[in-house]
């Protein structure tokens, strides 16, 4: 296969536009509980508008170096382990972690995503918002949260990411692949995956990301961009491992 082929088909098998959005196409920025709302409800819808085809798109995409990154991490815990994944789409994740003999279960804010899902993997699959999570403490070893939390306004970033952090147990992993903004920051509204839909995007620098985990508590084990194999400039993805603190206030 032909080194152009590769690449665009990589682009569609991504939880991202099938191609980047060039900067000027970045619109304004959500600053506002109403405007945080409003880009998650767009973001949800544009991708239900296409669930069926992305579902399809993606079922056969190779996360395997996203997976062993965070199970390598728990290496210490006797299995099964607990694993929330996050944004879970059609379920292949969880489909895949089940297979490993693991407790799997998924989240995601798209209700035709969440009924495919449990259809899929006979996981448990909780329907919510990324900026508005409500989830139980200290109930997961892992956290898989494979290119999703890049759609979260950087305004509402740290509550999600508390919110994650809160879920795992102490010494617990989260594992995050994100679109990132290749050294800038950038943010805002762009084009859907339909010509009447729209999502939002915040893509960080690798410095910016890190210091907003490293805020919240948490210790960074790992990182690599993705996909292996390519110069840098063709890998917009950066994934990150984190460690959540043994001591029991960082939850």
């Amino acid at each position: 296969m032909g080194f152009l082929l590769a690449a665009a088909l990589f682009f569609f098998s991504q939880r991202i536009h099938d191609k980047m959005p060039r900067q000027k196409n970045i619109m304004s920025i959500a600053t506002t509980p109403e405007e945080v709302a409003t880009a998650a409800a767009a973001t949800i819808a544009d991708y239900g508008a296409v669930a069926e085809g992305y579902a399809a798109g993606n079922m056969d995409h190779d996360v395997s170096q996203n997976m062993e990154a965070l199970l390598g991490a728990l290496a210490d815990r006797e299995a099964p382990l607990d694993i929330l994944d996050v944004c879970s789409a059609s379920g292949r994740d969880l489909v895949a972690f089940t297979k490993l003999g693991h407790r799997a279960v998924g989240l995601d804010g798209v209700p035709r995503f969440c009924e495919m899902a449990r259809q899929l993997s006979g996981c448990e699959v909780w329907r919510q918002d990324l900026t508005a999570l409500d989830l139980p403490l200290r109930r997961f070893d892992g956290v898989f949260a494979n290119a999703c939390i890049f759609h979260v306004p950087s305004t509402a970033l740290d509550g999600t990411l508390r919110a994650l952090v809160g879920a795992l147990r102490p010494g617990g992993v989260l594992f995050v692949s994100n679109a990132h903004g290749f050294g800038e920051d950038k943010e805002g509204w762009t084009g859907g995956r339909t010509p009447s839909t729209r999502s939002y995007v915040c893509w960080l620098s690798e410095e910016t990301w890190i210091e907003r985990c490293e805020a919240v508590g948490l210790e960074l084990l790992d990182k690599f961009y993705r996909p292996p194999g390519l110069p840098r400039e063709r890998q917009p993805f950066l994934a990150t491992v984190w460690r959540k603190s043994t001591a029991e206030k960082a939850a």
